[in-house]
Parts: C-alpha cells; sequence; structure tokens
C-alpha cells in the first residue's frame, strides 16, 4: 500500500477499530509449522508450497485496508451477545443473518415504519412461530407472517443484497410469499438493516472459506487450493486468540490499551522459536466443523477475563520503570514491553500464548485435511508445479520468484 494512501486512510479513521492478530510473524509460524502435520498425501503438495502458505498466510489482513466488508471476517465480539454459552446465536450463517437484523417498509407517504409491531415480537430473543406484520402495512387489518416462510422470503431477497449498500425488496414480492393480494400492502418498498456484521462474523466466515477450500479441492483449482488454505489457516489463527473474541479487543475499556498487540505479537515474537513446543501430532479429520468452529472461539472467550487481570495485576506490581524500553526495529526506535516484563506475562498465564498458537497449528492443519477428505481425496501429485502466488494486498494474481524465511520483526 503507497505510504500517501495509508497515511490518509489512517488519519480518516477508515482502518479497520480490530488491529492485526498474531502480527505477521505469528500468522506466517502458525500456517507453515501445520504443513508438517499433514499426511503423506498432502504434503507433496503442501510442502511444494509451504513458501507460498507462509507469506501469503498475512493476506487477509491486507485487504482490511481495500475492502469494507473484510475487517468484521476476523473476530467475533461475544460478549455484546450476552453470557457463556451463547445458544441463542444461530450457528447457520442465514439464520443469524435474519435473526439479528431489522426490517421496515415505506408506506405511500415515504415514511419509514417497522415492518413488525415494536415489542410484539424479538428475533433476537426467539424464535417466535408467528412475526405480526405492522397494521399500516395492510390498512389497518391485522396480518401475521409464519415465521419459516419470512425467513425463506429473507433468503430469497434480502440474503443475496449481503454485500450491496442497502438491502432493499419489492412489496409484491413479500405478498407472494405470504400468499396475500400485493393490493393489500399500502408498501412501496421493503428495507432491512443487518446488526449482526458489525460485530464480527468470524465462526461464520470460517464455514464458507471451509467450503470454498473443499470445492478448490473437488476441481483441483491450485491456484485457489493455495489461496483458500493460506487464509482459512489466517482465519483460524485469529479464532484462538482470546482477544477476538471480545469488544474490549484492545484492554481500551479497563485502561490496558495496546494489551492486543503485547499478547499476540509481543510474546510469540520474543519466545516462540526459543520456548515454544509446535509439535502437536497429526491432522484429524474433523467430523463437525461447525461446531469445531465454535468451539474455539468459545475456548477463545472463556480466556479473555484471564488475559487483561494477568497483566493488570501485573503492571500493578512489576516496577514501572522496567514495563517499557525502547528498541531498535530496522531504522526505527520504537516503544515495547521490555523482555523482562513479557517474560512475566507469559510465565504468569502458564503458557497461554503458546498453548493458543499449538491449538491453532493443530486446527489448521487439520481443517486443510478435512477439506480435502470432503473433496474426495484428490491426488494433489497432478497439480502443476509452477508456484503461483497473489499480491501483497491478496487481490492480483501474480508469479512467485522468491523464497521467504519468517522475520522477527514487525511489518
Amino acid at each position: 500500500m503507497p505510504l500517501l494512501l495509508f497515511s490518509f486512510l489512517l488519519s480518516s479513521g477508515f482502518l479497520p477499530v480490530h488491529p492485526p492478530v498474531w502480527g505477521f510473524y505469528g500468522h506466517r509460524k502458525i500456517n507453515r509449522q501445520a504443513v508438517y502435520i499433514l499426511p503423506p498425501e498432502m504434503q507433496y503438495f503442501f510442502k511444494r508450497n509451504i513458501d507460498y502458505l507462509t507469506e501469503h498466510a498475512v493476506d487477509a489482513d491486507k485487504r482490511r485496508y481495500v475492502s469494507r466488508f473484510e475487517a468484521v471476517r476476523h473476530y467475533i465480539d461475544l460478549d455484546v451477545h450476552g453470557e457463556m454459552p451463547f445458544d441463542h446465536i444461530p450457528r447457520n450463517w442465514s439464520e443469524a443473518l435474519f435473526k439479528f437484523s431489522d426490517f421496515y417498509f415505506l408506506d405511500e407517504k415515504s415514511d419509514t415504519l417497522s415492518l413488525f409491531i415494536k415489542d410484539s415480537t424479538s428475533l433476537s430473543k426467539g424464535r417466535p412461530d408467528t412475526l405480526c406484520l405492522h397494521p399500516k402495512l395492510s390498512a389497518g387489518i391485522s396480518l401475521k407472517a409464519p415465521y419459516r416462510d419470512f425467513r425463506r422470503f429473507f433468503t430469497q431477497y434480502f440474503l443475496p443484497n449481503y454485500y450491496e449498500d442497502t438491502w432493499t425488496a419489492p412489496c409484491d414480492s413479500l405478498a407472494k410469499a405470504l400468499n396475500i393480494s400485493a393490493d393489500s400492502l399500502s408498501c412501496t418498498k421493503l428495507l432491512a438493516i443487518d446488526h449482526l456484521s458489525e460485530h464480527g462474523v468470524l465462526p461464520w466466515h470460517l464455514q464458507a472459506m471451509l467450503r470454498r477450500l473443499t470445492d478448490a479441492f473437488s476441481v483441483g483449482d491450485e491456484k485457489k487450493i493455495r489461496r483458500y488454505a493460506a487464509d482459512i489457516g489466517h482465519y483460524i489463527g485469529d479464532a484462538h486468540v482470546p482477544l477476538h473474541t471480545t469488544e474490549n479487543y484492545n484492554g481500551q475499556l479497563t485502561g490496558q490499551d495496546g494489551i492486543h498487540a503485547f499478547w499476540e505479537s509481543r510474546l510469540p515474537e520474543l519466545f516462540a522459536d526459543e520456548r515454544y513446543d509446535f509439535w502437536v501430532g497429526k491432522a484429524t479429520f474433523i467430523e463437525n466443523p461447525k461446531d469445531y468452529f465454535w468451539n474455539i472461539v468459545l475456548e477463545s472467550h472463556s480466556l479473555v477475563d484471564s488475559v487483561l487481570a494477568i497483566e493488570s495485576a501485573l503492571r500493578r506490581q512489576f516496577p514501572s520503570d522496567r514495563q517499557m524500553c525502547q528498541e531498535r526495529r530496522g531504522q526505527t526506535m520504537v516503544r515495547t514491553q521490555c523482555p523482562e516484563y513479557a517474560a512475566a506475562y507469559d510465565s504468569r498465564m502458564g503458557g497461554m500464548v503458546e498453548q493458543r498458537m499449538r491449538a491453532a497449528v493443530r486446527s489448521v492443519g487439520s481443517i486443510w485435511y478435512t477439506a480435502w477428505i470432503l473433496a474426495g481425496q484428490p491426488d494433489l501429485r497432478s497439480l502443476g508445479p509452477e508456484v503461483i502466488g497473489i499480491d501483497s494486498t491478496g487481490i492480483g494474481e501474480i508469479s512467485e520468484k522468491r523464497k521467504f524465511s519468517i522475520s522477527r520483526k514487525h511489518e
């Protein structure tokens, strides 16, 4: 990204609120290590592409700056939805999007009114059998829409608009869905507003990425296999970071600003190579990927309180003049946590960062393996030898000419 453009985006507040997860070093380390837990039938292809999978492990973070839909794929603020175990959140994407959307209609005077009677039903609190429509929609006549019928209507007319700026549908389509006359509706347009995505869609996006990778394996599309394998590795890494499951993602709500980078970047950069053990056994087939992805984010969320409380206590007890140090990064001196202070935090958490990185490696390899199994275990040796890469934004295709070695420095 050109420096001037990056500076403009930063100053304009366009950049995503949530910081990148694991830092570039951590994401690359996870994807690289995951290759080694694959079965021999997959390693022929994945080892040959290990440098691609390593370097392009961070493409998803780079896309945050070119697509407004990207950032929400990296996190889910579970705490805004209530408390564990969040059983009220549908694990199915379209069901969740439907449940956390608001619906309106424009009457013949172009006034915007709620499609449903206020407080008579609440999709976000349950699943009623019927939905009571606003009486002004039908000239004062009480109408009830069966939940199943309106859900089907949403899937057909609103869901395809997900990537559009506004979600609209014609009124006669609703009449058809409810099996009533279009002339009986005092309506010129239907509107829907998504309130799910603003709090993150990570576990649902993982399900979509698994389908894409499976399809790429099925048709033997080596470019897409590489790209989707690298990307899903990134998102799985994100899901293992506790601070990417909470609204308090950077400690900004508890006076702990900067804890995000401390936990997910500073500690791995200091200790991953020297202290962390990344041998996690062999990849396994995941029987129920949907539940598997949700269990990852739920387990991460269960660690949030410890991440915050341990750092807060350490900050009060550790000598303040030994907490932050100046460190050279290339030609620049930066202020970051002192190694001694970082080691104390890592120790007090009982190896949590190492455990989450190990779990991420195991999950990435297992999901690659699962996609391959679901695709019918295609022969990956038949794929061509040329390694094709994508540019720094993860959008355009370019030839991959150079090898990659992991850097311990911030980028």
